[in-house]
């Protein structure tokens, strides 16, 4: 029986009754993350601003620059990282060290469910507490090896999956969090809440990033709105919630081909050069951030 002693007893770890009983999983995570440098979050309060599109060309970028790139897929039930980065028919393998993410170069793996379903078409229809069990299991038992830099591109909102994934990363040392928008107001109301919630789990925003911000004709030059940032865009909200502002990327048909093709973008995209202004600025905060004047706490 229990002593109630539990400062002596040698079960301490293993029941509840002297406090929390400690999660094996998370010291596994550590340990698995002890060979990632740099471990960031890509966010979106909306769905289909191009989240995916920011998260696979950014970690194109990181590995065309020299890094070791790791691209987690944690959007369990729409994985779209496999088809922007032509994998789909690739599979997983286990082995004694773990998961083997699919290569797409030397130094860019990928890991997402798109890899374990039957066929593109199936559906996953989990509950939250499947879907963060599948998440701990990606974050514990991929074998990424020594990793520069791990992009984790996450479905849109607030929900399971994002609490899930900062908790089980929460003593590793996460970099932050980058959230994408588009410039027009109802995008921009979802973001708002992304930055609180980030605050409220106490997880950094890196920055935002404004896509799909304006059309230029490739023939006439000329500048479209076509989601018109009616209460100032991105830029004008960061500086209201005192928030990075990493930059704006233009609508852009090479760089939606580039997507569809699974491709890095090519030089000829209007929207190459914003792209790497963007994630030159997004690596300059992660790799030397400026010292906070206050600790961020969660609220």
């Amino acid at each position: 029986g229990c002593s109630g002693n539990c400062e002596v007893c040698p079960m301490r770890d293993q029941c509840g009754h002297g406090g929390p009983m400690q999660d094996p999983d998370l010291v596994d995570i550590q340990d698995r993350m002890l060979g990632v440098k740099h471990k960031i979050i890509v966010l979106s309060g909306k769905g289909g601003v191009g989240k995916s599109t920011v998260s696979a060309q950014l970690a194109f970028y990181l590995a065309s620059k020299g890094h070791q790139v790791g691209l987690l897929d944690l959007d369990i039930c729409g994985p779209s990282i496999p088809h922007m980065l032509n994998i789909e028919s690739e599979t997983i393998h286990a082995s004694t060290s773990g998961w083997s993410p699919v290569y797409v170069r030397d130094n860019l793996a990928v890991m997402s469910i798109g890899f374990l379903l039957p066929s593109r078409n199936e559906a996953v229809v989990w509950r939250g507490p499947r879907k963060n069990g599948l998440i701990k299991q990606f974050l514990k038992d991929v074998d990424w090896g020594n990793l520069d830099f791990l992009i984790m591109d996450t479905p849109p909102g607030t929900s399971d999956e994002h609490i899930s994934t900062v908790q089980f990363l929460k003593d590793t040392g996460i970099d932050g969090a980058v959230i994408v928008s588009t410039p027009q107001e109802v995008a921009l109301l979802d973001v708002r809440k992304e930055i609180t919630f980030c605050k409220k789990i106490g997880l950094k925003v890196v920055g935002v990033v404004e896509n799909m911000s304006g059309f230029v004709c490739p023939h006439c030059q000329t500048e479209t709105h076509v989601f018109r940032p009616s209460t100032g865009g991105a830029q004008a909200m960061c500086t209201e919630m005192e928030c990075p502002y990493l930059g704006r990327i233009p609508l852009d048909p090479l760089l939606a081909q580039a997507a569809e093709d699974g491709v890095q973008a090519l030089t000829d995209s209007l929207a190459i050069r914003p792209l790497q202004n963007t994630f030159d600025l997004l690596m300059a905060s992660v790799i030397t951030p400026a010292a906070p004047a206050a600790e961020d706490k969660p609220e």
